[in-house]
């Protein structure tokens, strides 16, 4: 039985003092995977990030890490050629990767070729995120390397997951591990820039990240139907919903959306309304919103990354509510963003759970909020996770 106390994930970010845009770049990370966004389903802070930048008093090397303090743990080496021309610090690396490497997958070493011959002498070039290839400026491949990143985390936990499931079942942790996280591109054909932006952002998924898009009917084998495999792609991928004009009142583009939100998958809205929406549809709310315009393409890496956080906050929220479940009786249904009122859809009969409980991440919902539910379903009860594992009542 996994340790509740344990962290899910740790990031160490570890660079040569000599570096001189380590601590840049490390404090954009540090930002990134510590604020708001994962406090919710993280718990604490967000995501625990810790420096390595220095050498241990007493040593020319920095402090050892401990790869057991937490379920798994990340190890982020920015490699230049600082790092690889220091003896104590090349050594260091090198028993880390062989440790790391019999811990299993729970744990990992990411390479950063901010100068690729740093790291080939370690061995780390051939796995390395090509920071020395991207384009752009400082600001750009920081942002990269957080999504690039934030993807591997995902696979990291998807792992984890499997292990709080099924303990025993090593090789099923590792298939779990090796999938690709799907994306699912959901735009209406009926104006031409829905078109035009799902094949832009399924242009910019295949060409990085790993990830896999489906794409509507080019997508799906010859003699299955349509209508099935789509609905069936959306409840086992993330969906990114591409918002233009016409979106709103195709009734396949509802159909997905509302298939999303009784799924309870990670979706992320791109607005793209150039002109207007007659009517907005009223299930498109409670996401993430991004602005992305058709005529700019720097957008999507915005849309890319703020999905790939939603698909590492799902991952943390389902670690934590397995954790949880034996504390809970069969009337809890965990949900992974804050309800509303299309999550009673998705709640059991009233005969067999007459009064549920609905625990979602925290913060807990305003009061406002909460009154609407109470109107409208007054046996349904609602609690954030930390209020329900303090056993609040109300």
């Amino acid at each position: 039985m996994a340790d509740s106390t344990r962290p899910f994930l740790v990031l160490y970010i570890l660079w040569h003092p000599g570096f001189g845009d380590g601590t840049a770049i490390a404090d954009a990370l540090r930002e990134h995977f510590r604020r708001k966004l994962y406090e919710n389903v993280a718990g604490g802070t967000g995501l625990s990030v810790i420096y390595r930048f220095a050498a241990a008093p007493g040593s020319p090397a920095p402090l050892p890490i401990d790869l057991a303090e937490a379920e798994t743990t990340a190890v982020v080496v920015l490699g230049d050629a600082n790092l690889a021309g220091d003896a104590h610090w090349t050594a260091y690396v090198r028993e880390l990767v062989e440790r790391t490497e019999a811990s299993g997958l729970g744990t990992r070493v990411f390479p950063v070729a901010v100068d690729l011959a740093a790291l080939e002498d370690l061995g780390l070039a051939e796995q390395a995120f090509r920071w020395d290839l991207w384009p752009g400026d400082l600001a750009d491949r920081r942002r990269r390397l957080v999504a690039e990143l934030t993807y591997e985390f995902c696979r990291m936990l998807r792992h984890y997951l499997e292990h709080l499931k099924r303990p025993a079942e090593e090789d099923a942790a590792l298939e779990a591990y090796l999938k690709k996280v799907r994306i699912f591109l959901s735009h209406s054909k009926h104006d031409g820039d829905g078109e035009q932006i799902a094949h832009a952002i399924r242009d910019r998924l295949h060409g990085g990240h790993g990830l896999s898009s489906f794409f509507d009917v080019h997508d799906i084998p010859a003699g299955l139907r349509f209508q099935k495999v789509l609905l069936q792609q959306v409840r086992v991928s993330a969906m990114v919903a591409i918002h233009t004009d016409s979106y709103s009142s195709r009734e396949w583009c509802r159909r997905e959306v509302i298939e999303a939100k009784r799924c309870n998958i990670p979706l992320v809205v791109a607005n793209s309304i150039s002109d207007l929406d007659e009517r907005g549809f009223p299930y498109m709310g409670n996401v993430p919103v991004v602005r992305l315009n058709p005529n700019e393409a720097d957008r999507i890496d915005f849309v890319v990354g703020r999905l790939l956080d939603e698909v590492l906050k799902d991952f943390l929220w389902r670690c934590r509510v397995e954790l949880a479940r034996d504390t809970g009786g069969r009337n809890v249904v965990f949900v992974p963003r804050p309800p509303e009122l299309i999550s009673l859809a998705s709640l059991p009969p009233a005969t067999d759970v007459p009064d549920p409980i609905i625990v979602y991440p925290d913060p807990p919902l305003s009061v406002e909020e909460e009154r609407l539910f109470a109107d409208v379903a007054p046996r349904v009860q609602l609690r954030s996770l930390t209020e329900w594992l303090a056993g609040a009542v109300r």
